[in-house]
């Protein structure tokens, strides 16, 4: 089937239509690097790398830009704190940001275009819209006129009249109409400044998203993304910024994850209730927060609670240690194909077919990665129920080959699978540690030591592996 994505701008969903053939262009606002990444901050990273890597399933071509507002009064304010500058401050919480993001397994994006490198280009864009009289210039600030945008408050499914009424809005009662938003701010003492037509400033918050969108995108780029607290008020601006400029359209379906919870109200510094994703990582692997985040669907809220981390730990453990059991037993070879195959070979093959268009028919509605995980939960089990069934070789070993092959291709798109080096080698040293475990048991065996040689198996049964005696000698697996 083709994918239906939920288009935030029609509120329904709508069958995925590049607008080049084969070709992806997504945008997704970055952070503004004051502080450390929580776990809410990094739910949009998150989402967008599984839809990335889907596309990529999918055989698309992705481009992927994701912005760093490098420039912001909480940036300013961080740094006055700490007696620093404000390039400084954003230039070490992005470096914090990148090693959050890798041990989440986040993929890179093709870009990641900083504010203060395209000053000139926001320039140009603003005073383009001076010109065309959809911005006015008031005492050095430059603001956005809201009533010379008719389709204004399309994306919220709201009037200007309604938005107005609802909103926290800056007073100022020089501007022509409260909703009124600075694209250019008059330089205040102590600030990062550039010089510009309208003297000293820096630009607002909408326009820096807007300019490096259409800068590295072009108009008409297929995603904009975000969390939906950024529906209102900085996803409207930038479609009526960005639109107004260039007389087309902006982006063509705008997708928002659902916001993530704590205690009953959104994570966020300002409230104080905030879990950082580096303090979950002290305790957890980075993958079982990202199982922890796949496990509900993309626009649905998450409550998050450090106490449903050990859940989320032991599922994502069950589907890593069928991967490195698989790795175990079948090494790197490609086992050749068996003349003839049994009926129960046959029907695990079939299973494997239909797997992959489950998983597939969960994340073309709209990205269902419950749903795809639970498929890949589905895999796993008959994965190991045919792994342990008997020896792994001939028939068998093709079959499982064949079934790692869809299992580690499925749980790549969810990022749940595939180790990195370092992984690896721990997982090298581990299972070396079991081998070495393993026959020290098997001399006790030898010494008819029986009573040693049973409370080594069950300790291993008790840390998660199984030890089995065969005719063949011993035989291990995880849990």
């Amino acid at each position: 089937m083709p994918l239906q994505v939920f288009n935030t701008l029609t509120r329904r969903k709508e069958e995925f239509q590049p607008r080049e053939p084969g070709k992806v262009s997504i945008y997704v606002c970055g952070v503004t690097p004051y502080n450390f990444c929580h776990v809410g901050n990094a739910r949009p990273y998150l989402v967008w790398d599984v839809f990335r890597r889907y596309f990529a399933y999918k055989g698309y071509s992705v481009r992927y830009v994701q912005n760093f507002t490098d420039v912001d009064d909480k940036i300013i304010n961080k740094a006055r704190e700490e007696g620093t500058g404000a390039l400084a401050v954003a230039d070490r919480y992005i470096k914090a940001y990148f090693a959050d993001m890798d041990a989440l397994g986040i993929q890179r994006a093709d870009v990641y275009p900083r504010v203060t490198d395209h000053i000139p280009d926001i320039i140009r864009v603003v005073a383009g819209l001076v010109k065309s009289g959809h911005a006015y210039v008031l005492d050095g600030d430059v603001y956005y006129s809201v009533e010379s945008f008719q389709e204004y408050g399309k994306l919220s499914g709201r009037s200007l009249e309604e938005l107005n009424a609802g909103a926290r809005v800056e007073v100022n009662e020089k501007k022509h109409h409260p909703m009124d938003f600075a694209l250019w701010k008059a330089a205040k003492e102590g600030e990062p400044a550039w010089d510009s037509p309208w003297g000293p400033g820096r630009p607002g918050w909408h326009i820096e998203c807007s300019v490096m969108a259409l800068k590295y995108l072009g108009a008409g780029f297929d995603f904009h993304g975000g969390g939906s607290d950024l529906i209102f008020p900085h996803h409207e601006n930038e479609i009526a910024q960005s639109e107004a400029y260039t007389g087309s359209t902006f982006a063509r379906y705008w997708v928002h994850n659902g916001f993530v919870n704590m205690g009953g109200e959104k994570m966020a510094k300002s409230v104080g209730n905030v879990v950082r994703v580096r303090d979950v990582l002290e305790r957890f692997p980075g993958a079982a927060l990202r199982y922890y985040m796949l496990s509900t669907h993309y626009r649905s809220p998450i409550d998050f609670s450090l106490e449903e981390m050990p859940a989320a730990q032991r599922g994502w453990e069950r589907l890593h240690h069928l991967e490195e059991n698989l790795a175990r037993v079948l090494g790197a070879g490609a086992p050749a194909v068996p003349a003839q195959l049994s009926t129960d070979a046959r029907a695990l093959l079939a299973k494997l077919d239909r797997y992959r268009r489950d998983f597939e028919a969960a994340m073309d509605d709209d990205f269902n990665t419950a749903q795809a995980l639970a498929t890949l939960f589905d895999l796993a089990r008959d994965l190991n129920a045919y792994l342990a069934a008997g020896e792994v070789s001939g028939e068998r070993a093709y079959v499982l080959a064949q079934g790692r092959e869809v299992f580690l291709t499925l749980g790549g798109v969810l990022g749940l699978t595939g180790l990195k080096a370092g992984a690896q080698e721990n997982a090298a040293l581990l299972e070396g540690l079991i081998e070495l475990v393993a026959e020290l048991r098997q001399e006790a065996r030898r010494r008819k030591d029986f009573a040693t040689a049973d409370r080594v198996r069950d300790r291993l049964a008790e840390l998660g592996v199984i030890l089995e005696d065969t005719a063949q000698g011993p035989r291990w697996r995880f849990k």
